[in-house]
């Protein structure tokens, strides 16, 4: 041997310097060292005399040291030490929550601590915690302590704190009322279904009566329903604020079905709001935690908007319907005019040949023209009921045709070819932003799915913005700015023929 290092290698990692010695030998002339951190050259020193060398090591990593000799006879060694590890970055340790509320319990898994290091990997073994000797099946404030200790010597600590609550008696009272009605109900779709079967035995030896004053089960619903309906119409009437906002939910009414005016909608927006925060609170109880007051507004909001996304569908299906079957209409119009049939007739046509809410309005139109109404007037009061803009415009030119004359067959073939040119132009431009609109969507979307892949990695991830004060204030400010990105979005792609 040429050399010797008093210290060959470390054989477990150490938190402290290690300091080496190499000592040549006597056939040495000088010599070269080079220190290897983590397998990259760190430090190259050249001594160009036979004499003992200090090399001492500092940070972490691990170290290796390479040496190479100039020997008396002209030749050269090299030689090369075992590895030297130092840590001194502490492991680093990650509770599931650090600030818990629970009611009495036995379980001990309500917080869970992992630890990891920089050199030994998980250490998930070598925790040491008090969750045994916490009493979490009785109410107070407890701290929970997870301590582990690397391989180096080096330690790391995090606490949290469990607060256990007592049983609430409202939660109980709430579970009680539910499992009630839940058996009410059950007892109630059992007789229905019993008294149906008895009914399909008996079928065929029954005389059936001419009237049948018993109410179904959907009709019973119903009923109460609109008895609710009824009770929050009569108590918005009283409000300006109400009243603005029923104006606009009048147009809703024609898809809506079961409410005959905005005053009906909104009430309905309002039960709707109020079941969805009742069943909200069900579920909480039977979880045996209570709906909070941040929580509690949030489904409230969600449930009122419930009804305007189904009806503004709706809606949206609806005018499609009525402008294709009023395009339609035209058609069969002019067709009617050409093989010389009357307005009256062409409206009795329409009447009869197309179905929807233009077929019945065609066939109210014939009524009102039997029943002597004038043309004009007739087409204004159709014009009216329908909201349509060609409709409008339909109107319009039948009144200047009886004022003033013309062909009416060119009329309608020019309304008709003005009617198919904007349905063109508006399929040509829906194709046109097409890939507009699906980057909008997603864009849109990106938030959610955001959200939602993040929970699913890591469920506790957004709890801060639920848990915290701060956390609650930032997440209505982002909810505010999507709310705006969406209402501008909205107005840049809106494109009026």
């Amino acid at each position: 041997m040429n050399g010797n290092f008093d210290i060959k290698n470390t054989n477990t990692p150490t938190n402290k310097d290690i300091n080496i010695v190499f000592s040549p030998s006597n056939n040495v002339t000088s010599y070269v060292y080079q220190i290897y951190k983590d397998n990259v050259l760190l430090k190259e020193v050249s001594i160009n005399v036979k004499e003992n060398t200090n090399i001492t090591l500092t940070e972490t990593g691990v170290y290796k040291i390479k040496v190479r000799l100039n020997l008396i006879n002209g030749l050269t060694d090299e030689m090369t030490s075992g590895e030297y590890v130092i840590d001194k970055e502490a492991p680093k340790i990650n509770i599931s929550a650090h600030n818990i509320q629970s009611n009495p319990t036995k379980n001990k898994d309500l917080i869970t601590c992992t630890a990891n290091d920089n050199y030994s990997g998980s250490l998930n073994d070598k925790i040491e915690s008090n969750i045994d000797t916490l009493s979490l099946n009785k109410a107070g404030t407890y701290t929970y302590k997870c301590m582990v200790k690397d391989e180096a010597g080096n330690t790391a600590s995090q606490s949290a704190t469990i607060e256990i609550v007592p049983y609430n008696t409202t939660i109980y009272i709430i579970q009680f009322i539910c499992f009630i009605i839940a058996f009410l109900l059950i007892i109630r779709i059992f007789k229905i279904f019993k008294s149906l079967k008895l009914e399909e035995r008996l079928e065929p030896y029954v005389i059936k009566p001419l009237k049948n004053e018993s109410l179904a089960t959907s009709e019973k619903l119903r009923k109460i329903y609109y008895t609710f309906l009824n009770l929050f119409t009569s108590k918005l009437k009283k409000s300006v604020i109400a009243t603005k906002y029923a104006k606009k939910l009048e147009k809703y009414t024609v898809v809506s079905g079961i409410h005959q005016n905005g005053y009906d909608i909104l009430s309905g927006k309002i039960i709707i709001a109020c079941a969805f925060t009742v069943l909200a609170i069900i579920i909480k109880a039977f979880q045996f935690k209570l709906l909070g007051s941040i929580e509690t507004l949030g489904i409230f909001v969600l449930g009122f908007f419930v009804l305007d996304i189904y009806l503004f569908a709706k809606y949206k299906v609806f005018r499609w319907t009525l402008e294709n079957d009023f395009v339609a209409a035209i058609t069969i119009m002019n067709n009617s005019f050409k093989s010389g049939r009357s307005i009256t007739q062409a409206i009795e046509i329409v009447g009869s040949e197309v179905g929807g809410v233009i077929g019945s309005e065609f066939k109210r139109m014939n009524l009102e023209l039997l029943y002597g109404l004038d043309i004009e007037q007739v087409f204004k009061r159709f014009a009216k009921r329908v909201e349509l803009e060609e409709a409008s415009y339909l109107t319009a030119s039948l009144t200047i045709l009886n004022k003033t004359g013309g062909d009416i067959i060119k009329v309608f073939s020019s309304i008709e070819r003005s009617l198919f040119d904007k349905r063109k132009l508006r399929l040509e431009l829906k194709s046109l932003t097409s890939g507009s609109r699906i980057i909008v969507y997603i864009l849109l979307a990106i938030p959610f799915l955001f959200v939602l892949v993040i929970s699913l990695i890591n469920p506790g991830y957004f709890l801060p913005f639920i848990q915290t004060d701060i956390g609650r204030i930032l997440l209505i400010f982002m909810i505010i700015y999507y709310i705006i990105f969406v209402v501008v979005v909205r107005k840049i792609m809106k494109v009026v023929i």
